[in-house]
């Protein structure tokens, strides 16, 4: 299967029923899954469904997710009479107290609440926009785990040299000839030997604890076993798949 990195980016766009979207997803190291969505106005209900999606594929990184939304074709403009009756009556209700010109249409018009854009669409056309987003959402983030799959595998590689140099060492480490016990047993002849000369009449059970004490320090045997054992797996976590970085850490 491969590591998979933390690092990735993917980017869609698409256009459908009147609007046109793209998604951007950044992807960086994190301790677990962080999602940070950044949704326009009205669009806060799919906020449920695309942390769902994201959970069931992805289980850590620092995710930023970024959708801007298009309108493509004019919305429907009228004019809210209400509220242009309103504000001619307050005008003539004025005119008696306040000296001015008369108020021109493209004034009025152009008063807060005067001209309204329409929204209401039907329930059909509001879902086919939700399901493209979420669609184009899942298509990000299988493009997002391939950038980070991509990543992962260079990284991968780089690890898996790394493990076969340090496999080399270690072999080579093991064949030093100091460290097989016919070595190791000449270096206590002559500790034994000196000993006797500096301290004479040493007892024996003294001499007992000194040598014990010189084979375990001398004797690496035990630390290159327990290298190989690390490094096959490593190597082993390598093919793995994701959430291995924190054994690796712990390996090191």
């Amino acid at each position: 299967m491969g590591v998979s990195s933390m690092t990735g980016f993917a980017r869609v766009d698409g256009e459908m029923a009147g609007i046109s979207w793209i998604w951007e997803l950044k992807s960086v190291n994190g301790r677990s899954l962080d999602l940070r969505l950044r949704l326009p106005p009205g669009y806060d209900g799919l906020e449920a469904a695309l942390r769902a999606e994201i959970a069931g594929r992805v289980r850590r990184g620092s995710i930023s997710a970024n959708l801007t939304v298009t309108r493509v074709a004019q919305p429907t403009i009228r004019i809210n009479r209400e509220m242009l009756a309103r504000v001619v009556a307050l005008v003539g209700e004025l005119s008696a107290e306040v000296e001015a010109a008369p108020p021109r249409l493209d004034g009025l018009i152009a008063l807060r609440g005067v001209i309204e854009t329409v929204e209401d669409e039907p329930v059909e056309v509001v879902e086919a926009r939700r399901g493209a987003l979420i669609d184009a959402w899942r298509l990000a983030l299988d493009r997002l785990a391939a950038a980070r799959g991509g990543e992962g595998a260079r990284l991968g590689a780089v690890l898996t040299a790394q493990l076969a140099e340090l496999a080399e060492l270690v072999a080579a480490a093991a064949a030093c000839a100091a460290a097989q016990p016919e070595a190791l047993r000449a270096r206590l002849r002559q500790s034994l030997a000196a000993l006797d000369d500096l301290v004479p009449g040493m007892p024996q059970d003294r001499v007992a604890q000194e040598l014990a004490l010189l084979v375990s320090r001398g004797d690496i045997r035990e630390e290159l076993d327990r290298l190989r054992a690390h490094i096959a797996q490593a190597g082993e976590l390598l093919w793995k798949g994701e959430g291995v970085g924190r054994q690796l850490d712990f390996l090191c």
